[in-house]
């Protein structure tokens, strides 16, 4: 770190030229590693952000996943165009990333830099690192025969009595971004989303992505050659791990052989995944792609984005270093948009709270620190806190957050490990998945609240069995509920389930307005669609425009509230069509197909 710190004061001639201010956008690793004559990799945000708010007001998770994709592909098509245009001309690769209105760059010139930061949609352009992987604490195998039947985490968390309540997981899907995934295990393998039993043959596109393009630096020798052999080889085409880690944290959430190895909390569940590290090494665009990709799964070529596939609730046991480029301005807060986009479709995002305990303020990774993610603790079989897990308050925002928002079994966690073979793990890495699958034992209880993720984790977290310490953090006391060691305590399968069960929405339940929301119905069309409005107030204009931006329809409404609109598309060619609300009350623009 020092030699790129001596680095930060040098200023690429080339970018201190042309329109005053360009180069402040770009962050001082880029400009080191131009000077150097490299050709680094980019992450550039954009200053247009797409308002998601709106998913609040939509009942059911495929409406809120569709509303929330449409908002966030309009915004990254206006706003990506040009940027992309650019890439074009140098011949360069790259990958939008419309879950965050981000653009990963393969290898930028110092020629390319300097023009996307002459951009004035370009807010930030920013270095994209490969990030070391901090795994868990201890690892011990065992072998197959060493069966334990349910797995004292399992048993700890109450799981067993849910499933004879009749709710074991079935219908919910749970997703997983790691090392990637060892699918023929057969732990796993009968609860792949991809495998037809009755077949016996699988189907991978929609159930796997492989975030992972090129080998990481870190990773090559001298010459550039990979170090040893990645089983997995890039981008690879059906489930692989090339390291052991996601195979190990999707036995505890599904995991059951059917012969006593019973390693998950939601053996009912259904699980798709996506590898966003490489041999252990990730970065910034790789976790993006993976969130992105539980957005909205696509087929094996990264096409034909579906939201209606999305998992229920993903579990991400990583953490993104933030001394090796995940900044609080920067790359923190485009992985921060995208966990929140990510929450607003309807994906409860569960994360593990980070191993650098036991001191106080140690929970300072993204995205374990930010609010909209749910970040789990590791205790022991006894309820103690390991000495390796995280504590709040958060500190590196200066919010003083507290954290973690749970605690779960993550010592000694026996699951499943590559070769269809069995091992015990340490970490929060453990304890993460443990809550994952608790919420999908919930789900199966009443999938109608599917997508309702703030009311789930309002469930968890009052159910929890109440943990405390000796230790006070910041300005929270250990021997209060919710203190900064264990959140809000133990997770209780049970009684979450059981809350759950006897949980009625109230009639006067209203979520709050802020701005004007929008919704198309039906999307895609055939025919004309409905636009449903809120949050209006006086003169309402309603826009239509085709996709070569002419505008083909215009309509002035004048209520206050709610009012719809019927977007005439009967008579339109198939194709992409966008739409914009200009009101008093706020703007609000997305994209519809008529097929």
């Amino acid at each position: 770190m020092k030699r790129i710190i001596a680095l930060f004061c040098i200023i690429i001639p080339a970018l201190v030229q042309g329109q005053s201010g360009s180069p402040e956008k770009v962050a001082p690793e880029v400009r080191a590693a131009l000077n150097r004559g490299e050709k680094p990799a980019l992450l550039v945000s954009f200053t247009e952000q797409a308002d998601t708010r709106g998913a609040r007001l939509i009942k059911g998770k495929e409406a809120k996943a569709r509303f929330v994709f449409d908002r966030l592909m309009a915004t990254a098509q206006r706003s990506q165009a040009r940027a992309m245009e650019l890439l074009n001309e140098h011949n360069t690769g790259g990958n939008t990333l419309f879950i965050a209105n981000a653009l990963s760059v393969d290898a930028a010139s110092s020629e390319l830099v300097r023009q996307l930061a002459l951009l004035p949609e370009v807010k930030h352009i920013s270095a994209d690192p490969w990030i070391f992987f901090h795994g868990p604490a201890e690892t011990q195998g065992t072998s197959v025969a060493e069966r334990n039947g349910v797995e004292w985490g399992v048993a700890h968390v109450h799981a067993p009595e849910v499933w004879s309540l009749g709710f074991s997981g079935q219908g919910i899907t749970v997703g997983g971004a790691d090392t990637g995934y060892e699918w023929t295990h057969p732990a796993l393998k009968g609860k792949y989303r991809g495998w037809d039993e009755a077949s016996a043959t699988a189907v991978h596109q929609y159930n796997w992505h492989d975030a992972i393009h090129e080998y990481s630096p870190l990773n090559l020798d001298s010459m550039g050659n990979p170090v040893g052999t990645n089983p997995c080889g890039l981008s690879a085409q059906e489930p692989c791990d090339d390291h052991f880690h996601g195979t190990h944290t999707m036995g505890t959430m599904t995991g059951d052989d059917g012969f006593g190895n019973q390693t998950g909390v939601a053996p009912g569940a259904k699980w798709v995944g996506c590898r966003n590290m490489e041999r252990g090494w990730g970065r910034p665009s790789s976790y993006l792609e993976c969130f992105q990709w539980f957005l909205a799964p696509t087929d094996l070529g990264g096409q034909n984005a579906d939201p209606a596939k999305a998992p229920h609730v993903i579990n991400n046991s990583w953490y993104c270093d933030y001394v090796e480029g995940c900044t609080d301005l920067t790359v923190s807060g485009i992985l921060h948009d995208a966990v929140i986009n990510l929450k607003a479709s309807g994906v409860f995002v569960v994360v593990s709270n980070g191993n650098f305990g036991s001191g106080c303020a140690t929970t300072y990774g993204p995205p374990a620190y930010f609010e909209e993610s749910f970040s789990v603790g590791a205790i022991r079989s006894n309820d103690t806190i390991a000495n390796f897990s995280s504590r709040g308050p958060v500190t590196i925002d200066g919010s003083n957050r507290l954290k973690p928002n749970i605690s779960a079994p993550g010592v000694g966690v026996r699951s499943s490990t590559l070769g269809g073979q069995y091992g015990s793990a340490s970490g929060t890495s453990m304890a993460g998945p443990h809550v994952a699958g608790v919420v999908a034992l919930v789900l199966s209880a009443r999938p109608d609240l599917a997508g309702e993720v703030e009311l789930l984790e309002d469930f968890l977290e009052e159910t929890a069995y109440p943990l405390y310490d000796f230790i006070d953090c910041g300005d929270v006391s250990g021997t209060v509920v919710p203190n900064n060691t264990y959140g809000y305590g133990g997770v209780d399968a049970l009684s979450a389930v059981q809350k759950a069960l006897a949980y009625t929405p109230s009639s006067t339940e209203q979520p709050v307005e802020q701005g004007v929301t929008a919704f198309v119905s039906p999307n895609p069309a055939t025919a004309d669609a409905l636009m449903m409005l809120r949050g209006l107030s006086g003169e309402t204009t309603v826009l239509l425009y085709n996709q070569a931006g002419q505008q083909i329809y215009a309509q002035q409404i004048s209520v206050s509230g709610q009012g719809v609109v019927r977007l005439p598309l009967a008579q339109q060619l198939p194709g992409i069509y966008y739409w914009e609300v200009r009101s008093s009350a706020g703007s609000a623009s997305g994209k519809l197909i008529r097929e």
